[in-house]
């Protein structure tokens, strides 16, 4: 499970360093070979170690072709999918130029743990999500929530 926060930087040329403590668990998890996809809900860009990737991949190519939103959703998920490998030595990834571009990537980032995957935002867009008001109603999973 990935869990926590971490800020990055990038370089001019896409590259950033995964943090030091995620190395050898994604070593692991998954040889170093992470799949970096939009997100379709929030421009920021989902990070999935490859074999939990592969195991959703099917899912999202099931989705139909003639309803717009979920054809959308398949078009950014498989259009945008570039597979990485982490540099063994200094942990570094390089993020594609288009995917760059979506997210609105820069300097500074913010790498998220969501379970299963990471997310990638940009600090900026990060910091304004965190700072939006939220005016949908509490699901009912959350109301049992115990934190």
């Amino acid at each position: 499970m990935y869990q926590g926060g971490y800020d990055i930087n990038m370089d001019a040329k896409g590259r950033l360093a995964i943090p030091t403590r995620l190395r050898d668990v994604l070593q692991e998890a998954c040889a170093g070979r992470l799949v970096i996809t939009a997100n379709t809900e929030a421009r920021c860009l989902f990070v999935y170690p490859e074999p939990q990737w592969l195991q959703i991949l099917p899912q999202i190519e099931a989705l139909p072709n003639f309803n717009k939103a979920a054809a959308r959703a398949k078009r950014m998920l498989i259009g945008y999918a570039t597979t990485v490998e982490m540099d063994p030595g200094n942990g570094r990834i390089t993020i594609p130029g288009p995917l760059r571009k979506y997210a609105n990537l820069e300097k500074a980032l913010m790498l998220v743990g969501q379970g299963k995957k990471f997310e990638l935002w940009s600090e900026e867009s990060w910091f304004a999500l965190l700072d939006e008001e939220v005016d949908e109603e509490i699901p009912a999973e959350m109301q049992t929530l115990a934190l």
